[in-house]
């Protein structure tokens, strides 16, 4: 493969991988030489082709061969410097771009873009979101640390980033003199790379070491990772030391990150956890209310019959994003369509995400779940015994197998070790009643249904 052909590979590279993925991981990329069905290319790293191989590899070897068929594997070889000799020039040069490399005197330095829409002010609070919503705001208003790090988890749609995005804007506005980084833990890695393969480390400690608060989103993505990580762990540790603000967030809580390093669990488990729990029924009915007083902007004219809101909520159930986005193509499509919101518009309109939003619960799911909530074995659920720490779980989750699963009463009989259809409606009524006098049970309902439902 020669120069040239090369060059017109990374071209179409640049179409697959996109311009920061290319920019990152492949311009860098050198070819050095191409024989016997090897393409060797150099790399700044080892980190850094050992990254491009796991990821990538398979994608060059698939578009140089377009050009040479003969290729059929990378080799990845670290490039040897070669210093450059030091004229008045090169080095005036050299203090320009040290100059330039810093970031300016300005109270904020942003890697990532913040959305304005993402504020204190258009977040919904909830039962499930209440305790994370509390933490960001004290966070946010930038007093002395008190929980170093603040640590928000939770899927995907539930409001983390959108906490991050509001504890950020709020601390430009009440405290300008702050510098406040925020990134994902993807564009740390990238940064890091960066700087490896640059050999400008000092120029990313310094940014990274003196900042006021470190912002870092989806930080699992670290995780496999183990020179990232380690700077990191520095950079964290050195931070604490000077008593700076870390928030960060993730899908899942710290010890249930796999492939992250023992000591970075333990750093990031020292200060708040907090969980976004999934929204409930409540909670997703009013963020589609605040949402309707927004479209309703654009859309002065556009009418909605009773009752539409409170099928979506009940419909779209783990997801806010996708909630949020069904709402706005259900105004878009009745606007372009010049007819009112109504069920049969919105059913048609919505279809695939409601088909996509269906998960199917099973039975046997319900019983697992019931099972480890109340701390008993399954076959004592499913079994004859009619002691009450069995009976009342048992009735739990026939209750919950009636309103959570399509199947029916005598189906469900048969899956709680054989029993009659009248046995299940006869459990069904007594949760029905107690879940309006036992505050307990109304509780472990509800815990039950999210979990089931996440």
């Amino acid at each position: 493969m020669t120069r040239e052909e090369w060059s017109n590979v990374k071209q179409r590279l640049l179409k697959t991988v996109g311009q920061n993925n290319f920019t990152t991981w492949i311009e860098p990329l050198m070819l050095a030489q191409s024989s016997s069905g090897i393409a060797v290319l150099n790399v700044p790293t080892t980190f850094f082709g050992n990254y491009v191989s796991q990821n990538f590899a398979d994608l060059i070897v698939h578009e140089m061969r377009a050009f040479d068929d003969t290729i059929s594997r990378l080799k990845f070889e670290v490039a040897q410097a070669r210093p450059k000799p030091v004229t008045r020039q090169t080095d005036a040069i050299a203090q320009n771009n040290t100059k330039a490399s810093k970031p300016a005197n300005t109270s904020t330095v942003y890697t990532a873009p913040l959305e304005r829409r993402f504020s204190f002010d258009s977040f919904v609070v909830g039962k499930p979101n209440e305790l994370a919503h509390a933490a960001a705001k004290r966070v946010a208003e930038g007093g002395p640390v008190t929980f170093n790090p603040l640590f928000l988890y939770g899927g995907v749609g539930l409001g983390k980033t959108h906490l991050m995005h509001a504890i950020a804007q709020e601390l430009q506005a009440r405290k300008p003199e702050l510098n406040v980084l925020y990134l994902s833990a993807e564009q740390f890695m990238y940064r890091f790379v960066q700087a490896l393969r640059d050999r400008k480390m000092m120029d990313f400690k310094e940014i990274f070491r003196t900042v006021d608060v470190l912002m870092v989103d989806d930080v699992q993505f670290i995780a496999g990772k183990d020179s990232t990580q380690e700077e990191f762990f520095h950079t964290f540790n050195a931070l604490v030391d000077q008593n700076k603000q870390i928030i960060i967030s993730a899908d899942r809580a710290p010890q249930d990150i796999k492939d992250l390093e023992d000591r970075v669990k333990s750093r990031l488990q020292c200060g708040l956890v907090v969980d976004l729990h999934p929204t409930d029924y409540e909670l997703r009915l009013g963020i589609l209310q605040t949402k309707v007083d927004i479209h309703r902007a654009s859309y002065p004219d556009l009418e909605m019959e009773d009752g539409i809101l409170e099928f979506l909520a009940h419909r779209i159930s783990t997801n806010v994003r996708v909630l949020e986005g069904a709402l706005t193509r259900l105004f878009a499509f009745a606007s372009l369509v010049g007819r009112t919101i109504d069920m049969e518009l919105t059913q048609d309109c919505l279809a695939d995400v409601l088909r996509a939003s269906e998960r199917k619960i099973t039975v046997e799911e319900i019983q697992r779940k019931v099972s480890d909530h109340y701390n008993i074995r399954l076959s004592d659920m499913i079994g004859p015994k009619r002691l009450r720490s069995f009976a009342r779980p048992r009735q739990v989750a026939m209750y919950l197998s009636k309103h959570m699963t399509s199947r029916s009463l005598p189906e469900i009989g048969r899956r709680f070790g054989g029993r009659d259809h009248t046995t299940v409606m006869h459990g069904v009524k007594r949760i029905e009643e107690l879940k309006v006098s036992d505050g307990q049970i109304a509780e472990d309902l509800e815990l039950l249904r999210r979990a089931l439902e996440a």
